[in-house]
């Protein structure tokens, strides 16, 4: 079990775009995001 969740699955978890959850990632808006590569990773107890 992972401690992070993907865009994707953040998206649905917060009831938001995938775009706007890049978005919030990119502007430092999610605590604790991280970028790997090409894929952001999301803790899952960060609020969106």
């Amino acid at each position: 079990m992972f401690d992070y969740l993907t865009v994707k699955e953040a998206a649905e978890k917060w009831g938001i775009t995938p775009r706007r959850v890049q978005l919030l990632c990119v502007r430092g808006r999610i605590e604790g995001a991280m970028k790997y590569a090409s894929v952001w990773a999301i803790p899952k107890e960060a609020e969106g």
